[in-house]
């Protein structure tokens, strides 16, 4: 109650942030509060999904997702989420477990261990090791306690100093994960597994080699085809340490202080940017989400109807069922009485999942973090505000397809044309993106329509946008290099008639000039204003088609200067031919 009192206070002072997606009215004070708390708290930049009864009725975005507050945060963000990574691992283990792959009773090390190979065996010298078992990890129960210090640090904790863990082990940096692994191994136990809880990251650590043993495929591979893809979650990938390496539609993060270098242990750098090595966290911090896609895996294990449970009943109520070790954890999920929770947290990173009794579920990603317990105080409360303050919920669904266009083919079906040809996914409609010269770094935006011909910000061209399954692109310039791009999306009634576009894995081609050359004759542009860039004809000739709306009965020959117009109808396409050579005529008495 103290931070609700606070927020409406807050409230009447507030000063405005960026934010972007879907405005809904019934929603306004979500945005609100959300301005104020990122205020509050210096938060460089937040995505939230709320979803009810199995739909999502809110995503939006607030402040930046670049440290020089250039680049607003959008929905479609990619931010790390840190420890929901273990609830993530805990479906999975899960899965395998009611496939009858894996046994919550089944002991890790040992002979007769998941793990039993020499690599590990080698480095147990405490023999209650061989005593952890698959649900003693999935509890945090199997025995360290990360408060605890060991070699001078005062927690054991191996994310807080990896070249430490290199020095002893006497491995090159950055250390792998299965390194972290020996290394508390040779540690041992704080306590007897199973005597009483004590989070722990390495637990999850192994959760993920356990995984790979068991299905023989690599713990990203795995998960994606077999808790990912069928739940239709798409925006998720495992992080990487450094920005060259970050992944499209990353955010950036607002690192708060400097440590160690995982690469060189002399340097110091900013702690979320090759400071702790997010590329060894994998199965217990190292995945990245949008917040709307993580509220749609928790929609798949959240054991109600309104869609479609990864696991079954049964699974599902043994993974939410309270340890014996504490009533506030189960299995990857906090507890509290009927609802399941899970935060993450690392430097340049905060993050919230929630999912209520009766049907509510939201993520909120933020790009900043605190440490101070009343942050995380009022982040818990916000979700709670939210709902509360709701008299009428939207109707709609704005989940984007979950079923990308594809298999993208490129064939010529005559001397003047590329065509584009699909297999469509599972939304209404598409847009094909055509760039010359290097690929789409700009999206389309959800809630946004975009006519064919229109550009997006880096200049990309909507150069089609249908609901068929092919797409004719007229005289492209044999000698550039064109990138195509197939985006799927759901714009009808369910949506409330508002375009929500799906961003990854979409199908692309790239159109080279060796193919084009192949395909097409070089164009036989002789007048002097082709030598102008394309979209100076563009404008010029959308001034005269928007000046004319009579039909025209001129031959059909293709238009001059045509490049990287798509196909029409024959009337639209007389039209446009018509305005292009306006805009020739008319460019060219400015030479």
């Amino acid at each position: 109650m103290k931070f609700v009192f606070t927020l409406l206070l807050g409230l009447l002072c507030l000063r405005s942030v960026a934010q972007t997606g879907i405005a809904e009215p019934e929603l306004a004070h979500c945005d609100a509060s959300m301005q104020q708390f990122m205020s509050r708290w210096n938060v460089l930049g937040a995505s939230v999904a709320i979803s009810k009864d199995g739909k999502l009725v809110y995503e939006r975005a607030f402040g930046y997702a670049d440290v020089a507050r250039t680049v607003p945060m959008q929905p479609h963000n990619l931010l790390r989420v840190a420890s929901i990574s273990k609830t993530v691992t805990a479906l999975a283990i899960m899965k395998l477990v009611e496939d009858g792959q894996l046994s919550l009773s089944h002991k890790i090390f040992g002979s007769d261990g998941y793990l039993n190979g020499r690599a590990y065996a080698k480095e147990i010298r405490d023999p209650r090791l061989r005593s952890i078992t698959v649900q003693h990890l999935l509890e945090h129960s199997a025995g360290w306690d990360r408060a605890i210090g060991c070699d001078g640090y005062e927690g054991c904790d191996p994310i807080d100093f990896p070249t430490h863990v290199a020095k002893v082990m006497h491995v090159p940096n950055p250390v792998g994960d299965s390194t972290i692994i020996c290394y508390m191994l040779r540690q041992g136990l704080n306590f007897g597994p199973g005597t009483r809880f004590a989070y722990c990251n390495v637990g999850y650590l192994i959760l993920g080699k356990v995984l790979e043993a068991v299905t023989q495929q690599s713990y990203e591979t795995w998960v994606r085809q077999h808790v990912l893809e069928p739940t239709g979650v798409l925006e998720a990938h495992l992080g990487h340490n450094l920005p060259a390496a970050h992944l499209e539609r990353e955010s950036s993060y607002l690192s708060r202080y400097r440590m160690r270098s995982c690469y060189n242990g002399s340097r110091q750098v900013p702690a979320a940017y090759g400071g702790f090595n997010l590329e060894a966290m994998g199965a217990h911090g190292g995945w990245l989400f949008t917040a709307r896609d993580l509220v749609r895996l928790a929609l798949a294990a959240d054991g109600f109807d309104s869609r479609p449970d990864l696991l079954s009943a049964a699974t599902l109520q043994r993974m939410t069922q309270p340890s014996a070790a504490t009533p506030q954890y189960g299995k990857g999920w906090m507890l509290d009485g009927d609802t399941w929770w899970h935060t993450g947290h690392l430097d340049g990173t905060a993050s919230l999942l929630e999912r209520t009794a009766n049907g509510y579920t939201w993520a909120i990603l933020l790009n900043t973090a605190n440490g101070s317990p009343q942050f995380w105080e009022d982040l818990k409360s916000l979700g709670w505000f939210w709902i509360a303050g709701v008299k009428t919920w939207p109707t709609h669904d704005l989940f984007a397809p979950a079923q990308n266009a594809s298999h993208l083919q490129v064939t010529a079906p005559d001397a003047a044309h590329t065509r584009l040809a699909w297999t469509n996914g599972s939304g209404t409609h598409r847009l094909v993106l055509l760039r010359a010269d290097s690929p789409s770094t700009a999206f389309p935006l959800d809630g946004t329509a975009y006519a064919v011909s229109s550009m997006l910000a880096d200049g990309t061209i909507i150069a089609a946008n249908t609901t068929d399954s092919t797409a004719d692109l007229a005289h492209l310039n044999p000698q550039r290099t064109y990138y195509a791009r197939i985006i799927e999306y759901r714009q009808d009634a369910t949506t409330g008639n508002q375009p929500m576009y799906t961003l990854d894995g979409n199908p692309r081609e790239v159109l080279s000039p060796a193919a084009l050359s192949q395909q097409f004759p070089p164009l036989a542009l002789t007048t002097k204003p082709a030598k102008r860039k394309w979209w100076q004809f563009g404008a010029a000739a959308r001034q005269v088609v928007n000046a004319s709306n009579a039909p025209t009965t001129e031959s059909s020959s293709a238009p001059e200067g045509a490049e990287l117009m798509p196909s029409v109808t024959k009337t639209r396409f007389l039209r446009v031919r018509r305005a292009w050579r306006a805009g020739f005529a008319h460019l060219g008495k400015q030479q």
